[in-house]
C-alpha cells in the first residue's frame, strides 16, 4: 500500500492531527504539509511542502501532468486539503484519483477534542496523545511564549511580564517568539520547528497561550501551563500528563 497524506494547516492544526497521521503508516507513506511543518513529520518515508508540489494548480488551466502522474502512483490519498474547494474535489474525481477527503476543522460545538476528531476520521480509537520525541534532558529554566495566531487569544503581555518576575525568583526565564510574532527584545528565535521542540523539551516549565507553539511544547513533553481565553480547551487544549490549562477573561487573571 502506497499512501499519500495531505495535511495543510498551521503548527497546532498539524500537531493535534499527528496521531491520526501516524496511524496511516504502511508499506510506504508520503506526507505533504505546510512548509514550516516539514521538520515535525518524523515517521514518513518522504515529506514534502505542499507549496513545492504544484497542488494549488490542480484543476486550474494548465494542470501539471507530471503531478497527476505522481498522484496516480498512490493506492490511497488521504487529504485534508481541498475539503472546502468543491471545484478541486470535482476535478480529482473526474480523473478517478484515489482521494479520500476529510473535514479540515472540527465543527463548532462538536463536543469532541480535535485529536479525537481526526482519529475518528481515519477509523482509530480516541484518546491518543500527540508526541514529538526529542530525547532532551530537563534543565532549570522556564520558557514564556506570549503570542498566538490571533491577538484575541493572547493573555496581556504585561501579565506575562509580571508572571516572569515571579518565576525569576526560582529559575531563569527565557522568552520565545516566532518569525511572524511581534518583535520581542531578547526572545529566542528558532526557525526549525523540530529544533524548537527539542529546546522546549529541556524547559522546566513552559507558559503560553492557545497557540501552535504551546501544542509543540506539550507534544515535546515539556511541563506546560496553557492559558486559554475565548477558545474552548475541551476541543483545542494541548494533551499530555505534563499539561495544565488555565482559563482567563479580559477582566481577570487565569482562574
Amino acid at each position: 500500500m502506497r499512501r499519500l497524506v495531505i495535511r495543510p494547516g498551521a503548527i497546532g492544526d498539524l500537531i493535534v492531527s499527528l496521531p491520526a497521521l501516524e496511524s496511516l503508516r504502511g508499506d510506504y507513506l508520503e506526507v505533504w504539509v505546510a512548509s514550516p511543518n516539514r521538520p515535525l513529520i518524523r515517521f514518513a518515508d518522504r515529506v514534502r511542502a505542499i507549496s513545492s508540489t504544484g497542488l494549488d494548480l490542480l484543476g486550474v488551466t494548465g494542470s501539471p501532468s507530471l503531478l497527476i502522474e505522481q498522484l496516480r502512483g498512490f493506492d490511497e490519498i488521504v487529504s485534508w486539503y481541498g475539503s472546502n474547494r468543491p471545484e478541486f474535489r470535482e476535478f480529482v474525481q473526474s480523473l478517478d484519483l484515489p482521494f479520500a477527503f476529510h473535514r479540515a476543522l472540527p465543527p463548532n460545538a462538536c463536543g469532541i477534542h480535535a485529536v479525537d476528531f481526526y482519529l475518528e476520521q481515519v477509523g482509530c480509537p480516541a484518546g491518543a496523545i500527540p508526541r514529538i520525541y526529542c530525547g532532551s534532558e530537563r534543565e532549570n529554566f522556564a520558557v514564556i511564549h506570549p503570542f498566538s495566531g490571533s491577538p484575541r487569544k493572547n493573555w496581556p503581555l504585561e501579565k506575562f511580564r509580571a508572571l516572569a518576575r515571579g518565576l525569576e525568583r526560582t529559575m531563569p526565564v527565557r522568552w520565545c517568539a516566532g518569525p511572524e510574532d511581534p518583535p520581542l527584545a531578547g526572545a529566542v528565535y528558532i526557525e526549525d520547528l523540530y529544533e524548537l521542540a527539542c529546546w522546549l523539551a529541556r524547559a522546566r516549565l513552559y507558559v503560553g497561550n492557545d497557540s501552535g507553539i504551546t501544542h509543540l511544547a506539550a507534544a515535546a513533553c515539556a511541563p506546560v501551563l496553557a492559558l486559554f481565553g475565548p477558545t474552548d480547551p475541551a476541543v483545542w487544549g494541548p494533551r499530555g500528563p505534563n499539561v495544565r490549562i488555565a482559563r482567563w477573561s479580559a477582566r481577570s487573571t487565569p482562574i
